[in-house]
């Protein structure tokens, strides 16, 4: 029914709930949750679209998981990893449940120089095995270095040495980082753990496996007009994005590739207002994220947003927030309420900033 539609007949408005995770608190559906508590309470229907922007997150984003394989996780030893595979063919799976740098203690625990990304390519492979025709891929959180090459050498060994794509499997790598291939661990490396001198040696050990790559794959590279070594985003997950792109898969901006798969174009065209957020609002925020992404979706039809935030930072571009109806859990309810009481916090705040409708007539 258009909005239109809808107001002739005096039906209830409607309101796209399109959040990222509170990372710590709630996963994105969590507060998808919530919000439906205080939007339903002042008349509003609610239409859900839990996000992510590629990460840890995506998941939850395309319905959980609902799949769990044991693979080698990033310190060598077993890890149980969920992953999902709907009824459509497409699988999901996020490299942190399989090589997460939290799965090796943090970066604290991490041994960076031995760090392996094979159970992520473990999961890709159980994943066509298993009869998925797309393989998302969410990069981010891990804890590897080592050019994706765990990954790449898990897939060939499971598949009889095939490529997901020479199998007629789309891969598709959820991927919000520019770095190129060999500037993974200048970029990356000292927050999984590593020293000034590691991460020399992971750069030499970068180039070494850039080279194979070339040596093996060069042909399907030129095929694809990919040049590996110059690549945006080759770099994301310690390298994990190029060994993806070596076994055939496509780098896409994650929320992009996220919001494609759950129709979020469409949900923003039948809503009269959106509530997005996340937990700390910051100029990352509006960078490629979901908050960004979403009122940038919403602008060009003028319709309202509210932004829910555990927290706004000093540095959110002030520009941005003068524009939109956002609100700081933190500041308005207090440190402890929005952290432990969040879902609570969300739904009083969107019965406060959401205008009351009246309800539709019985």
């Amino acid at each position: 029914m258009t909005k239109d539609a809808r107001s002739s007949q005096g039906d209830a408005p409607v309101v796209l709930v399109a959040p990222d995770k509170f990372r710590g608190s709630l996963t994105a559906p969590e507060v998808v949750a919530a919000v439906r508590v205080g939007a339903e309470a002042v008349g509003w229907q609610v239409l859900e679209r839990p996000l992510a922007d590629g990460g840890e997150g995506m998941l939850d984003a395309f319905g959980g998981a609902n799949r769990s394989t044991t693979v080698t996780g990033p310190a060598g030893t077993p890890v149980e990893a969920p992953w999902r595979l709907g009824d459509d063919g497409v699988a999901v799976v996020e490299s942190a449940a399989a090589s997460g740098l939290a799965l090796a203690g943090g970066s604290a625990g991490n041994d960076p120089m031995a760090a392996t990304s094979a159970g992520t390519g473990e999961l890709v492979a159980e994943a066509v095995r298993a009869g998925a025709r797309r393989v998302v891929v969410g990069l981010g959180g891990s804890a590897m270095t080592d050019g994706g090459l765990g990954a790449v050498e898990a897939v060939l060994s499971r598949l009889d040495g095939r490529r997901p794509a020479d199998l007629g499997v789309e891969l598709l790598v959820a991927c919000d980082v520019q770095t190129v291939f060999t500037e993974a661990a200048a970029v990356f490396g000292p927050q999984k753990g590593a020293g000034p001198q590691q991460v020399s040696e992971l750069t030499q050990r970068l180039h070494r496996v850039l080279a194979d790559y070339e040596h093996r794959f060069g042909a399907q590279l030129r095929e694809a007009a990919v040049d590996l070594a110059r690549l945006p985003g080759g770099g994301a997950a310690g390298g994990l994005g190029g060994g993806l792109v070596v076994l055939g898969g496509r780098l896409l901006p994650g929320l992009r590739l996220v919001a494609e798969q759950v129709g979020l174009a469409e949900a923003i065209e039948a809503a009269d207002a959106i509530i997005t957020g996340e937990g700390a609002l910051d100029a990352e925020s509006f960078n490629g994220k979901v908050v960004g992404g979403v009122v940038d979706a919403a602008e060009p039809d003028g319709i309202p947003v509210l932004v829910l935030a555990g927290t706004v930072r000093p540095d959110a571009p002030a520009a941005r927030l003068s524009r939109l109806r956002t609100v700081d859990l933190s500041r308005t309810y207090g440190a402890d309420a929005s952290w432990n009481r969040t879902a609570e916090c969300i739904a009083h705040a969107v019965e406060e900033h959401l205008p009351t409708r009246p309800r539709p007539l019985p």
